[in-house]
Parts: structure tokens; C-alpha cells; sequence
């Protein structure tokens, strides 16, 4: 019996809409990276990118549980002495919703060389509305639970 390994011409990629409005940020996440990924799919091959495209809607009205929008802090720095900057989820959240949404997404994703390529088919949205009607047919697909 051999081991079956996708082909480049066999990838069919679709488009899934998540709506984010009352579900926890972490389990839109997960559902987000496992469609990226392609692991819903029986054709999953770790080393190729056999992933659909997915939409997150409504990413301002995403929640968190426990003390996480003022405890959970995400660092960047500079590169420079005394360059370490950081910010809370809650001030995040407030300014700029999408940026969670992609962060904790981008951390689910494997880290090699299609993380870039995975990424690049995430879309976020604040508000109900995209401009991706005529890929989805205007349905909503993805996160039911």
C-alpha cells in the first residue's frame, strides 16, 4: 500500500466565512487554522499548502474569558536598548479588533515556510460586510458550535 502525497494540480481551494460575534477568540481561531491548514480535508499533506481561504466576520464583537483583556500582553521591540514595547489585548481590541484575531491565528499555524502562504488567504473584518460575496455565494460556512 503506498502513502498518498497531494499534488500541486489536485488542490481545489474553497472560501469559508466565520462569524466571530459571541464566540470566544481562541475556538475562532483554532477553527480558522485548522481550515487553512486543509486538515479537514482528507488530502492533508504537511509538507504542501492544501489549504481553502477563510473570511472572519464581525471581528470587533469576538470575546475572551477570564481577565485576558487586561491581563494577556503581546511585546514587540525595536531593536534598539530599552526598545521592548508592549500592549494589552484590551487596548487592541478597542483600537484595532482584526490584529487579535490575525495574532492568534498566526501562532496556530505551523512554523516553516507556508505560515506566510497560509496567511496571505486569511481575511478579517470588523463589520458584517465583505467584498468576498461573489467567492462565498453568500452563505455562511464554517463555525457552527
Amino acid at each position: 500500500m503506498k502513502t498518498y502525497s497531494a499534488k500541486a494540480s489536485e488542490i481545489k481551494r474553497e472560501w469559508h466565512v466565520i462569524d466571530a460575534s459571541g464566540k470566544i477568540l481562541g475556538k475562532v481561531a483554532t477553527e480558522a487554522a485548522k481550515l487553512l491548514m486543509g486538515k479537514h480535508k482528507p488530502m492533508y499533506t504537511r509538507n504542501m499548502d492544501t489549504g481553502d481561504f477563510v473570511i472572519i466576520i464581525n471581528a470587533g464583537k469576538v470575546e475572551v474569558t477570564g481577565k485576558k483583556t487586561l491581563q494577556k500582553l503581546y511585546y514587540r521591540h525595536s531593536g534598539y536598548p530599552n526598545g521592548l514595547k508592549s500592549v494589552s489585548l484590551g487596548k487592541i481590541m478597542a483600537t484595532d479588533p482584526p490584529i487579535a484575531i490575525e495574532r492568534s491565528v498566526k501562532g496556530m499555524l505551523p512554523y516553516n515556510k507556508l505560515r506566510a502562504s497560509m496567511m496571505k488567504r486569511l481575511r478579517v473584518f470588523t463589520g458584517e460586510e465583505h467584498p468576498y460575496v461573489a467567492q462565498t455565494n453568500a452563505s455562511l460556512k464554517g463555525a457552527e458550535n
